[in-house]
């Protein structure tokens, strides 16, 4: 049994497909298959079934794959550790998360953290979706994943940094102006800009739409929050966005957009996860904080303290 045996096993259980491993390693499949074999003829047991689609972790493939897993994340650990070591290197955080968090969420603790680990190295990788992020963590690609807090996840630590309430994002000289607020009532039978397919943050407001006996229209979709919120600065239509950190605050009064807050919905949560916070690097563990203090201090600066 080799360190590459299990890397690959654990990759073949994450993709539930040999072939699509063999892709990735670029190798043939029948290399990898040689790598589950071994496998089995150490341990003994059958660690994978074949199905009409792909292949999943027998009982006895899952209890590997767990411990594998868990193997794997602390030796990597230690062994970029010991290269940055090596290197003579201050180290470096890898960082995945939506297209336009880092500006709404980041940038002061970007300059914060360049300011005092001027030798350290920031990486960003982007993904569409929570679930790309939680993949990239459970590769191993990445250290933090900034993310829609939801359900618990098996093998990920969540942690809630900040909730977002959501406002309705209108053209200024849209019959709903001059409110101060809307209610989910107002919603009915108006079209909505779509929020991103697949995305977290979509599914929690449709959900809580949907337990208020709404159900909205949409003939426009976007890929991120900032473009839905350029559409209907353009007229295009209207849109439900979290309240992203100073976006409120800094409207200009004379501005083509108005941000009508809607109490009746639950604010969405967003913040860190992690595979596991206790083999966090020290970089990594200073950056997730430094960003959890920005955050929270530029909502206490909209919201007061407490918020």
């Amino acid at each position: 049994m080799t360190l590459d045996d299990l890397r690959v096993f654990v990759a073949v259980c994450r993709a539930g497909s040999l072939s699509a491993v063999a892709r990735e390693l670029s190798c043939t499949q029948s290399a990898v298959s040689q790598h589950i074999k071994r496998l089995e003829r150490t341990t003994g047991v059958r660690l994978l079934e074949r199905r009409a689609r792909g292949v999943v972790p027998t009982p006895e493939g899952l209890v590997l794959q767990d411990a594998a897993q868990e193997g794997i994340t602390g030796l990597d650990l230690a062994l970029r550790r010991l290269g940055e070591l090596a290197r003579g290197e201050a180290g470096s955080v890898r960082v995945t998360t939506g297209a336009t968090t880092v500006r709404h969420f980041m940038s002061e603790a970007v300059v914060d953290f360049r300011a005092r680990h001027p030798r350290a190295s920031l990486e960003f990788r982007t993904e569409t979706a929570t679930r790309g992020c939680f993949d990239a963590l459970a590769a191993g690609a990445v250290d933090l994943a900034w993310v829609t807090v939801g359900p618990p996840v098996p093998g990920i630590e969540q942690s809630t940094v900040v909730e977002l309430p959501w406002v309705l994002a209108v053209r200024a000289d849209d019959p709903l102006a001059p409110r101060t607020r809307v209610t989910a009532a107002d919603l009915v039978g108006v079209p909505l800009i779509r929020l991103p397919a697949n995305s977290s943050s979509r599914a929690h407001l449709e959900t809580a739409l949907a337990r208020l006996g709404v159900r909205p229209t949409s003939d426009t979709g976007v890929a991120d929050w900032d473009t839905a919120i350029l559409l209907a600065g353009l007229g295009v239509g209207r849109a439900v966005v979290p309240a992203l950190p100073g976006q409120v605050s800094a409207q200009a009064p004379d501005g083509p957009l108005r941000f009508l807050p809607l109490p009746d919905l639950p604010p969405l949560p967003v913040g860190w996860a992690v595979r596991r916070g206790d083999a966090l690097t020290p970089l990594s563990r200073t950056f997730a904080d430094m960003v959890r203090r920005h955050c929270r201090a530029a909502r206490e600066a909209t919201d007061g303290p407490g918020c």
